[in-house]
């Protein structure tokens, strides 16, 4: 009687969690992750920041885009054809300027003096010399358009970066309070087979009444701990049905059967360097990556500014014709008389205002850069203070390991002095319960490890 119940202090002392049924099937983290990554809601609002950039992109192309118009006016009134006037044009915008042609047909008793009676047609260009040749609205659009799209691809795997650490840090939460769980149960199930055999030594006078009252409050704190960690284990999993969603957008529950892969919670787990942490941080954090964009599109909006410095002068001329594009002995003498040519100037006296636009842009510019450095010391500053966490925990893991070890060489040698009547069961249980204390201490320590692991991903921004 007496080896069995040494025989199952050694099994509580060391067996970790329950045998599964054969019904029961593993969630791979990763394979969680890939689903959250595919379906859940704010991984699809994240790529839809990209979509609607991508729209930007468009609509900014459309500054570009050539532009058919047809203009058709005509008066009759007593009899009389006052006027009609006919006008196809087809406009082409360039990257600096327009070009343009078209053909009319004119007629009628009160034409206006400088519109040709007929048919005839034109081709001409039109173009800034000064504001506006460098860089103008529609220019500006495009470029700040094409660098919304890097932005919002930072901003959207800044989303998934939050997201994804949320999704593992739920997930092994899970897995930890699964494994305590099962460790508590373990106990539960050698506490009541100890207590049954305790009872039926003391009934045939081999045990006193005070060893059944012992094995059976060790029994009661252990059913008490185990109902703790089902409910810790029911919470975390309630917690985790917030990242299952299914393809059709529809929340999902994990069933009674899906259990979590507890495997990587005592498994090694390493991360790269700490400088190379720290470069990956600075160059790949999307929220950095984010604030450089910003910074890109003001600059584009300060060099959009600095044209309201320049005056104003546009220059345009028309080829003319007679018929439709009947551009016959087109030469010196020929574009001497048919062609139509003009130019605008328009100089602001004090430039205030185009001043104060400019001011205000190079000010934006410099704001952003001072809160791009705010964000780089926050950036490396997490990755030190997640990368001191894993470092510290990895090392109470060690002794936590090696304590767990000394508990154990403890409990197994206060059950053989028990065995030779030298101890007592009360001193073995208080043995046993440093055992389980350290073992629920390792699973704590392990979850943290992972939890700092992927914060560290999480704090450099490649968490996927």
């Amino acid at each position: 009687m007496r080896k069995l119940l040494i025989l199952l202090f050694v099994v509580g002392c060391n067996k970790i969690c329950v045998a599964q049924n054969d019904s029961l099937q593993i969630l791979p983290v990763q394979y969680f992750i890939e689903k959250v990554k595919q379906h859940h809601p704010l991984a699809k609002v994240a790529n839809i920041a990209i979509e609607k950039a991508e729209a930007n992109l468009l609509t900014a192309r459309g500054g570009f885009d050539p532009v058919l118009e047809f203009d058709a006016r005509q008066k009759t009134f007593d009899s009389k054809n006052y006027y009609t006037y006919n006008n196809a044009e087809i406009k082409v915008p360039l990257p600096v300027g327009d070009i343009k042609t078209g053909i009319e047909r004119n007629g009628g008793q009160f034409l206006e003096s400088e519109i040709t009676s007929g048919r005839s047609s034109y081709a001409g260009i039109e173009v800034p010399l000064a504001k506006g040749l460098l860089i103008d609205k529609r220019r500006a659009f495009l470029q700040q358009a094409r660098i919304a799209i890097q932005q919002n691809t930072a901003q959207q795997r800044a989303l998934v970066n939050d997201l994804l650490l949320d999704a593992y840090e739920s997930y092994y939460q899970w897995a930890g309070n699964y494994r305590l769980f099962n460790i508590f149960s373990s106990y539960v199930k050698v506490s009541n087979d100890r207590l049954r055999l305790i009872r039926i030594s003391q009934q045939n006078g081999d045990r006193a009444v005070m060893d059944t009252i012992e094995a059976f409050t060790q029994l009661q704190n252990f059913i008490i701990l185990q109902g703790e960690a089902q409910v810790k284990m029911m919470t975390a999993k309630f917690m985790l049905n917030n990242f299952i969603w299914d393809a059709n957008g529809l929340p999902q529950n994990i069933a009674e059967t899906i259990i979590p892969d507890t495997s990587l919670i005592s498994a090694s787990i390493s991360t790269q360097a700490l400088l190379d942490l720290i470069q990956l941080g600075i160059t790949q954090n999307p929220i950095l990556q984010q604030n450089r964009f910003k910074i890109d599109i003001l600059q584009v909006e300060r060099r959009l500014k600095f044209q309201g410095l320049l005056p104003t002068v546009n220059v345009k001329g028309n080829l003319l014709s007679r018929d439709f594009y009947a551009f016959k002995n087109n030469g010196i003498a020929f574009l001497d008389n048919n062609n139509y040519w003009g130019i605008d100037i328009k100089i602001p006296l004090r430039f205030r205002e185009g001043r104060g636009e400019y001011r205000l842009a190079k000010l934006k510019v410099v704001e952003s850069n001072w809160e791009l450095k705010q964000k780089t010391l926050e950036t490396e500053n997490k990755v030190r203070d997640y990368f001191n966490q894993f470092t510290l925990i990895e090392k109470q893991l060690v002794v936590a390991n090696d304590a767990y070890r000394n508990f154990s060489t403890l409990l197994k040698n206060e059950l053989l002095r028990f065995t030779n009547g030298e101890s007592s069961l009360f001193l073995v249980n208080t043995r046993e319960n440093k055992v389980f204390e350290i073992q629920q201490k390792l699973i704590e320590l392990q979850v943290k490890l992972l939890k700092a692991k992927y914060g560290l991903d999480w704090a450099a921004g490649v968490i996927e």
